[in-house]
């Protein structure tokens, strides 16, 4: 009776996912499980980690068909292979976007370009490592901190990557908090960091409606390979500025935006499958964009030194690491150790210009290599 049974047992869980399960599903499931953690217990960025550790989590369930053709979280999947999602991204983004610290003061504008030397070093360390010349592209794009951007890129470049490159990308700006203090504190002195700004001008309504208007055309007329991603962030922040049509900008950047964003994070957290996850491509891969993250943080505070050199109104070199185009988190990291310096130096404003322009920077940066690599 004993062995009837035992063999009955053993052959329901043979029909089941548990025959299937092996230590890579269990390490799976605890980075999903992390993740979900660091976004609950720490903060970081929730509204990211939480959908990407659970997704990553019934990934790694042996059975689960929510992966696989006609599968739930496939149809999310689908929305990014096809590049509907990060357009939409973008759009709601724009919405929700004040580009007036960009404009009242353009000359952190510089700061959005000198942090993005991250994506060519890491560009170069990948092909010395031997990926091809477009995965190579693919992974240096990490390095802008834009997560549809680089997804975006990665499609056109590499799209066999996009689950490491997103994965990649999206844990990075989640773990910013953590990358960048140190980076930035090295490179600065404390008085250095103790440099407060002054109030920036204030910015027309004219000069608000105008400048999507004008950078949409641009970014048409000279990076076309890109234009999808720009051109929405553009509608998105014409939407928001013309105050006419309020009920649009914010549908957009409240429900349009929180629908995207759940249908984005299960989607790169379904792609963690221990198959496919877990191999010396992804860690090289994960490397990488540290080293991206890290370089392009460090690039964006010297840039700001190397200003200073010229000018006679000193810059907070801080600034420079919120060059990065992860909007708003660099700049609220620059903010955070601004204030752990002096509590009355508020830097946020400030640091969304260099914020601001990172993501037209990285948008270039990828512009420029689908344009090289005859990428339409």
């Amino acid at each position: 009776m004993f062995d009837q049974l035992s063999t009955f047992l053993l052959a329901l869980a043979g029909q089941t996912g548990l025959a299937h399960f092996w230590w890579g599903n269990v390490v799976m499931i605890a980075i999903g499980i992390t993740m979900i953690y660091l976004a609950v217990a720490k903060g970081y960025e929730p509204l990211l980690l939480v959908g990407i550790g659970f997704a990553c989590v019934i990934a790694n369930v042996p059975g689960s068909d929510l992966i696989l053709p006609g599968g739930l979280f496939n149809y999310a999947y689908q929305g990014v292979a096809l590049l509907i999602i990060p357009p939409l991204i973008f759009f709601g983004v724009g919405a929700m976007t004040d580009f007036g610290p960009m404009i009242a003061n353009p000359k952190l504008v510089v700061l959005g370009a000198a942090a993005h030397l991250g994506i060519f070093v890491a560009l170069i360390l990948a092909k010395v490592l031997g990926f091809t010349i477009n995965e190579a592209g693919a992974i240096g794009i990490i390095g802008g901190a834009d997560g549809p951007m680089a997804i975006f890129v990665t499609m056109k470049l590499a799209p066999h990557l996009l689950p490491q490159i997103s994965v990649a990308a999206y844990s990075y700006m989640a773990l910013m908090p953590l990358i960048q203090p140190p980076v930035m504190r090295l490179l600065t002195t404390r008085e250095e960091r103790l440099i407060t700004m002054k109030q920036s001008r204030p910015v027309s309504r004219l000069e608000k409606i105008a400048f999507p208007i004008v950078i949409g055309v641009i970014v048409n007329l000279f990076f076309p390979p890109v234009a999808p991603l720009i051109t929405m962030l553009m509608l998105g922040n014409l939407f928001k500025e013309v105050l006419v049509v309020d009920r649009l900008a914010k549908t957009a950047a409240t429900h349009v935006m929180n629908v995207i964003i759940i249908i984005l994070t299960l989607a790169i957290g379904s792609t963690m499958n221990a198959d496919s996850f877990l191999t010396l491509k992804t860690v090289e891969i994960i490397v990488l964009g540290l080293v991206a993250f890290v370089f392009g943080t460090a690039s964006g505070v010297i840039g700001a030194k190397i200003m200073n050199l010229f000018l006679k109104e000193k810059i907070n070199p801080l600034l420079g690491s919120a060059g990065i185009a992860s909007v708003p988190i660099a700049a609220k990291v620059t903010h955070m150790v601004a204030l752990q310096e002096n509590r009355e130096n508020y830097l946020i404003y400030h640091a969304m210009g260099p914020n601001l322009a990172g993501v037209f920077g990285t948008a270039i940066s990828g512009g420029i290599l689908l344009a090289l690599l005859g990428v339409k």
